[in-house]
């Protein structure tokens, strides 16, 4: 698939050589930096040398000491305290988050996580009800209810506070809650706006430390599951979320043992080295994610809270298996999906993908959705039939805002909600082929000729000379990667291999590369086996890659991972 090199802007040079001289290091590297916002040296200290005291001050957020002033009250009182979360990966470590620190200062104490097909996303009536029924005076959600404002009066009405701990965009009718934390409210003060839900909760636990004397080391204690949580919901890693993750990365790679449930899990995904980002998104949030698609989302509860080996390993086996299973039906509906595409003419060349089937699982619609874009690089809607219904999942590419296209189709809806590159919609059978028509209607008046082709942004271009171990080092200490500070890509152009190219695994070059006659490093390029004809021939090419580690029989060294190549 054609892919587009966009290279970032340039800072101005002034600014690139001060800070470059200010730190000793490559006007290179510095001008990452400063694409970043990191453009003085104070800026690089913090991002280099995260500190826990830079944290905001938790009160800041609006609605804070409410919510510590009712949380003490029920404590003090011994009413029965409700933690209510999300069946994802955020409000799963949300609710073993809040739920693992307040057992510690109260028995009366439980947690719900709403069936996913059931009961649906957020708060529910059923989750209320059986609050009631068992006597909760208090709920606090996390990762949901800034939404649910009929729910939140309905809990009231029958006698139920809600205290809610959400990091979604509001709608205009905010719920009439004892406390709504969310920085994203409009009159919300607090500096950081991109905190995950499970960062929200953080901000509550560390509210209320300060308030009752507790050292803050008691909440950094959870930074663990913090960290998953960052990772898992994709938020951006820069200001706090950056610090948080930071340490929380600490933890799961310190020399204290990790919490018994993720360490289950990183063996059950056959981690072997340090935790980073990218190992907590494909090694834990598939396996957390899968108990709510596939079963029962507790069960990921239970595994993260659990405090004993054994414990740990009997819940993570189960979530482990619900994983198999959301594999093998992952694999099965995208093999589906794809050859209803390639047999039909008009979704081969549509610029939109909709499909309907009422039997595929609707715990892994929204994973064949991105299957389908690396195929077919447009906005994609995978439906099936939920209670009578048609039910799907929205994903959309660089730059279209899928939302705003579901939007345009509304009146043929009967609920949906989410945000520019993920959705979720529900609507009648009936209005189906009505609405697969409109979609592409709206698609294909709104989305331009470069959305369409998917990019790779280029931090810099380099010689490949300039790679050298000090200067991996540098590009190391800009961690942790993801949303907001990812990976540096670099182009290298006009390199040559030197002779060593071949193909392993089925689709996947390595190669040793050269430039300009010296210095040679090795590479590898997952899928790009197409290439090996006019390389081996020795036609010289462009490559952007990023820069790794490579470690083969004990000897670590640097190796290129190429993400897209040109032939000159």
């Amino acid at each position: 698939m054609e892919k587009r090199w966009v290279h970032n802007q340039e800072s101005p040079a002034e600014v690139v050589e001060n800070l470059a001289q200010a730190l000793k290091i490559s006007p290179t590297l510095t001008g990452i930096l400063c694409q970043r916002g990191i453009c003085t040296f104070e800026e690089a200290r913090r991002f280099f040398r995260p500190s826990l005291s830079d944290l905001h001050d938790p009160f800041l957020m609006k609605d804070m000491g409410q919510a510590v002033d009712r949380l003490n009250q029920a404590l003090h009182k011994g009413e029965k305290v409700l933690v209510y979360g999300d069946y994802d990966v955020d409000g799963t470590t949300s609710v073993a988050l809040m739920y693992g620190f307040l057992r510690n200062y109260t028995h009366q104490i439980d947690f719900y996580i709403p069936d996913r097909y059931k009961e649906g996303y957020g708060v529910s009536s059923q989750g209320i009800d059986w609050a009631a029924e068992h006597g909760f005076s208090l709920i606090i959600s996390l990762d949901c209810g800034i939404k649910s404002a009929d729910k939140v009066a309905y809990a009231s009405g029958k006698g139920i506070d809600f205290i809610i701990c959400d990091h979604h965009l509001p709608d205009e009718d905010i719920p009439k809650a004892v406390a709504v934390l969310d920085p994203k409210q409009v009159d919300c003060p607090y500096p950081y706006k991109e905190l995950s839900g499970c960062g929200v909760g953080f901000k509550l636990i560390q509210a209320f430390c300060m308030q009752n004397d507790i050292a803050q080391e008691e909440a950094y204690k959870l930074l663990d599951l913090l960290v998953v949580s960052i990772a898992a919901d994709i938020v951006p890693i820069t200001g706090e979320n950056r610090i948080l993750a930071y340490y929380g990365l600490q933890h799961l790679n310190g020399p204290q043992p990790m919490r018994p449930g993720l360490d289950a899990l990183k063996e059950l995904a056959g981690i072997t080295g340090e935790m980073d980002i990218t190992s907590i998104v494909f090694g834990f949030a598939p396996r957390i994610n899968a108990a709510g698609r596939m079963g029962d989302a507790k069960n990921s509860v239970r595994m993260l809270l659990a405090q004993t080996k054994e414990d740990a390993f009997r819940m993570a086996d189960i979530i482990n298996e619900s994983n198999k299973e959301r594999r093998t039906k992952d694999t099965n509906i995208t093999k589906e999906a794809l050859q209803m595409i390639e047999a039909d003419d008009f979704l081969r060349t549509a610029n939109s993908t909709v499909l309907f089937k009422e039997t595929w699982h609707k715990g892994v619609i929204g994973i064949v959705a991105s299957r389908c874009i690396e195929k077919y690089y447009r906005p994609t809607i995978i439906l099936t039939q939920s209670n009578g219904k048609a039910s799907g999942s929205a994903r959309s590419v660089h730059g279209f805002n899928v939302h705003s296209a579901i939007e345009s189709c509304s009146d043929l809806l009967e609920q949906f909600g989410g945000h520019m590159y993920a959705a979720g919609l529900t609507l009648p059978v009936e209005n189906v082929p009505a609405f697969i028509k409109r979609f592409e209607e709206v698609v294909s008046n709104t989305i331009t000729k470069e959305q369409k082709i998917p990019q790779i942004e280029i931090d810099a271009k380099i010689d490949l000379k300039q790679i050298t171990r000090n200067f991996y080092n540098i590009v190391r200490q800009m961690e942790p990667f993801g949303p907001g500070n990812m990976r540096p890509v670099f182009v290298s152009e006009c390199v040559y291999d030197t002779g060593s190219v071949r193909v392993v695994g089925d689709s996947h070059l390595k190669l040793r590369l050269t430039q300009d006659g010296f210095y040679s490093i090795d590479a590898i390029g997952f899928g790009l086996s197409d290439f090996y004809k006019p390389i081996s021939k020795g036609i010289p090419f462009d490559l952007c890659y990023t820069i790794e580690e490579n470690v083969y029989r004990g000897v670590t060294t640097l190796q290129l991972r190429i993400k897209d190549i040109r032939m000159k």
